[in-house]
């Protein structure tokens, strides 16, 4: 199995050395969830969308999964244009996409839905969503799941073909699926509480006391990441 990391952002400087980048965050999440349910190794390719480097062919990957991003699905910039543009090819296609966090907002604005600033404000630390309709990709199963969060925009309105997997007051949208090929997430299972805890201090100015004391609070939930990596590989693998 070979997955492609569209990648949305980079990491800042500062937390590199601790926390890796994206690219190897989701490789290490991927790699170590391959293992478990595949028992055997997955390769992992890299495409940095920002400089427009996008496969040259669809079916250079199994699947394709797109990372978060501090940039807005609806921002003025052309590698965005691009990539809603190459999305829409990656449907008609019917290639398997995984979206996380600006991904799964970027595919829903870009196939029909609508995303935008959430009127609830900042999502941050970890955050629970309740399964809204089981799959047998979903294996272990779970009624409902913890994972780190760190957003302003929701998912306001989905695509007309979208499935909801999975919500919460907070955030209604929080997992969604369309067809057999495409599957996202609000949440951030590639994330770890250490890095979570870094965005917390370097965002403290932005997001205010109360928001930030609460995200820091909630690193104390157990985590579920492990088992919605799990997932990403059984959906790709078609289980």
């Amino acid at each position: 199995m070979k997955i492609g990391v569209l990648q949305a952002d980079t990491v800042s400087k500062e937390f590199q050395a601790d926390h890796g980048n994206y690219p190897t965050m989701f490789e290490n999440m991927l790699k170590s969830a391959g293992k478990q349910v595949l028992g055997s190794a997955i390769e992992v390719a890299h495409y940095n969308i920002m400089q427009s480097q996008f496969p040259k062919k669809l079916n250079e990957c199994n699947a394709y999964i797109i990372t978060g991003s501090k940039k807005s699905v609806y921002d003025d910039e052309p590698w965005i244009h691009k990539f809603r543009e190459f999305l829409v090819e990656l449907n008609d296609a019917k290639k398997i996409v995984i979206g996380i966090c600006f991904g799964h907002q970027l595919i829903a604005d870009a196939l029909g839905g609508k995303t935008e600033l959430a009127k609830v404000g900042w999502g941050v630390g970890v955050h629970q969503s309740t399964i809204t309709n089981k799959k047998k990709f979903m294996n272990p199963p779970l009624d409902s799941f913890s994972v780190i969060v760190s957003h302003q925009d929701q998912v306001a309105e989905l695509p007309s073909d979208a499935e909801r997997l999975a919500a919460s007051e907070f955030c209604p949208n929080a997992m969604f699926q369309i067809g057999q090929h495409i599957l996202t997430f609000q949440g951030h299972p590639e994330f770890t509480k250490g890095y979570s805890r870094a965005l917390l201090e370097s965002r403290k100015a932005i997001i205010g006391d109360l928001i930030y004391e609460r995200g820091c609070a909630s690193l104390k939930i157990e985590l579920h990441s492990e088992i919605l990596a799990q997932w990403i590989i059984r959906f790709i693998n078609n289980e």
